[in-house]
């Protein structure tokens, strides 16, 4: 399990926030993917948080 939240440079699909969510957690990219396709579905903010998940993030340096 990674220690600190960054953005992957290599396996990502937009942008890295899922595969660097999935990266710190210890799960599966493709589910943090699917949660997120699917909480896409319910009323809120998703994609604001995402796009400032995607300004906050560092990528990796690696």
């Amino acid at each position: 399990m990674a220690t600190t939240l960054t953005r992957p440079r290599h396996g990502t699909v937009i942008a890295g926030v899922c595969a660097g969510l999935a990266q710190r957690f210890g799960m599966s990219p493709f589910l943090v993917r699917l949660l997120f396709l699917i909480s896409c579905l319910l009323p809120g903010p998703q994609f604001v948080i995402y796009i400032v998940l995607w300004i906050l993030m560092p990528k990796a340096p690696y």
